[in-house]
């Protein structure tokens, strides 16, 4: 089987070693050449073809982001970011996502080389994963990326009126998602009125990012959207985002939902898991929760998924067209815990005309 070629963009030395070194350990890849700043690197991507590139968030010359905008508008490809765990690395990766990267691993600020030893496992995962991503999905940024929707068709709207009525307080909205996911689910949330059911996130992030995630969709939605806080209650027209490294789940008191947000043990490798998340939902919320599974690789949440079917929950996944990674909706479908498959652009305008149906069948039973 053909090695998966990968080029290394990075202004230090050290993180291009160890880069270098990490992927030609494994069977299945290989670093074809390592560069210092982008310009450089751009011959080598023209020259070399690479399957994947690894690139430095910031560097001297041409930033990262600059130069994956114009990569990807005029040579599309699968790019992992490495970013490093500070306020402005945060944000700046964030926009890389916008841009149409796969995903990112989190360098550390100190004690780099220890810090990408311990990483090894999770860049060469997200490499594989990078190297079988849709890039077809990615489009070129708009000129003003940061309004830009995620992969895929414009979102449609949700039609009719601008209200959900008394089922706001009734109803939880369960999102899980993985690779690709940040800039899915931003689609959906984008495209929800401002009263829509309480909602809550579980996106497979390390710790350090999901806050900056949390402010850059609470400045683009309808609904207002946070990093999730241990025992606050779960309002309607809110959205909560697990935060990296901690598992969310939700609980029961009195007449309210409550978010719980622990630490414990990876799930499915993964912490926040989705699988704790959406187990939570069959558990407390029942026929009340409604489901959507979004891309992402492996098979986190699809057997709890499941279980939320089986507990009376209506459940979504998104279609294999507009995956970035075709995985967790993939597992959901295969489990039976899926009513509908649906292109990401229809998911939001779905959920609403499902929600607002249920609340016409319990209005004429009253």
């Amino acid at each position: 089987m053909a090695k998966t070629r990968v080029i290394v963009v990075d202004d230090s030395a050290l993180v291009r070693s160890m880069l270098t070194e990490i992927i030609n350990r494994q069977p299945d890849m290989e670093c074809i050449a390592a560069a210092a700043d982008p310009l450089v690197a751009r011959e080598m991507i023209r020259n070399m073809n690479p399957d994947v590139i690894t690139l430095d968030v910031e560097m001297p010359r041409m930033d990262g982001i600059d130069f994956l905008s114009k990569l990807m508008r005029l040579r599309p490809m699968p790019v992992v970011m490495v970013s490093t765990l500070t306020e402005r690395g945060a944000d700046v990766t964030l926009k890389a996502l916008e841009l149409g990267a796969i995903d990112f691993v989190a360098k550390p600020k100190i004690g780099v080389a220890d810090g990408l030893r311990q990483l090894a496992d999770d860049i060469t995962d997200k490499i594989r994963i990078a190297s079988k991503a849709r890039i077809n999905r990615l489009h070129a940024p708009a000129p003003n990326a940061a309004t830009a929707t995620a992969p895929g068709a414009p979102a449609v709207k949700p039609t009719g009126g601008a209200t959900m009525g008394r089922l706001s307080t009734e109803k939880l909205v369960f999102i899980g998602a993985s690779t690709g996911g940040t800039e899915a689910t931003k689609e959906v949330l984008m495209a929800l009125p401002a009263d829509f059911p309480g909602v809550v996130i579980t996106q497979h992030m390390p710790p350090g990012f999901t806050r900056n995630y949390a402010a850059r969709l609470d400045s683009l939605c309808k609904i207002s959207v946070k990093e999730a806080q241990d025992g606050e209650r779960i309002l309607p027209g809110h959205a909560y985002i697990a935060p990296g490294g901690l598992h969310l789940s939700v609980e029961r008191s009195g007449a309210n939902y409550i978010a719980r947000v622990q630490d414990g043990e990876p799930v499915n490798r993964h912490k926040p898991s989705v699988e704790v998340l959406f187990k939570s939902a069959a558990r407390v919320v029942g026929p009340n929760a409604l489901g959507i599974m979004l891309t992402g690789m492996g098979a986190d949440g699809a057997k709890a998924m499941r279980e939320m079917r089986d507990a009376g929950a209506y459940c979504v996944a998104q279609d294999e067209a507009s995956c970035v990674v075709f995985g967790m909706p993939r597992e959901a479908i295969a489990a039976g815990a899926v009513q509908e498959v649906l292109p990401l652009n229809k998911i939001a305008n779905h959920v609403v005309d499902h929600l607002r149906a249920t609340v016409g069948q319990a209005l004429s039973r009253v």
